[in-house]
């Protein structure tokens, strides 16, 4: 099972002023893949602090994520503690500034030669129709924070994470959580490799619990849940999905 970490860069996260919608929206399209996002990390924009996140990630699981902290201003720090942690060298890179060189029709300025400032050693992968790629170091994926970029660039090379999707299904039962407790703890010891989730709901007026059965083979989910629906009374179940 292909596990992953997320980290965030920017102080305007931590500082509340911007919400972070990147690790979210990368929760949902990993899991989808069938990768298993196991951390998500908010840091401030500080080199040492992004070299040691990014390492601790990058040796902890196959696939990291950065989301900010990539841009032409002063707090744009992200290539520099991306190329600390791995050990190399900041350099600019000749092919990024002739792209931008090309988007821009005129000699890159200084603002510029820096955002084409890579680790040395970084693989670029053409982002679809946009014209900055996407970095890649080690098993380091950097990109940038603005939300419609991300997910241009992360949906331009999605094929790179395939593994063995997670199949979901939704239980809404009109009991109360403190009723079916016992019954979700019955299926989980016989259904152990089962991932349920119990989420009360509290302006609802058709049901009061979302249950979600998830798994990576679909004949084991539909197993549980069978053995779920039989535990649960019948007049509970408001629908499954």
């Amino acid at each position: 099972m292909a596990s992953a970490a997320i980290v965030v860069i920017g102080n305007e996260i931590l500082s509340g002023k911007v919400v972070d919608t990147n690790s979210p929206y990368l929760c949902r399209e990993l899991r989808g893949l069938g990768v298993d996002v196991r951390r998500v990390v908010v840091i401030p924009d500080e080199i040492d602090t992004i070299a040691r996140e990014v390492r601790a990630a990058s040796d902890a699981h196959d696939f990291v994520f950065t989301s900010g902290g990539v841009g032409p201003t002063h707090d744009d720090l992200t290539m520099d503690g991306v190329a600390k942690a791995f050990g190399v060298a900041i350099e600019v890179n000749d092919a990024v500034v002739a792209r931008i060189e090309r988007a821009v029709g005129e000699p890159a300025n200084a603002s510029q030669r820096k955002m084409a400032s890579l680790p040395a050693g970084a693989l670029l992968i053409d982002a679809g129709d946009l014209w900055f790629p996407v970095v890649v170091i080690g098993n380091v994926h950097v990109f940038p924070g603005i939300p419609e970029l991300l997910q241009k660039k992360f949906d331009s090379i999605r094929s790179r994470f395939q593994g063995v999707p997670f199949v979901l299904r939704r239980v809404y039962v009109r009991s109360r959580e403190s009723d079916i407790a016992d019954h979700l703890n019955a299926v989980l010891e016989a259904y152990p490799e089962l991932m349920l989730g119990s989420y009360p709901r509290i302006h609802e007026s058709e049901y009061h619990v979302l249950l979600t059965l998830e798994s990576r083979d679909a004949d084991y989910l539909e197993r549980a849940l069978d053995a779920l629906l039989t535990r649960l009374p019948a007049e509970a179940v408001h629908k499954v999905e």
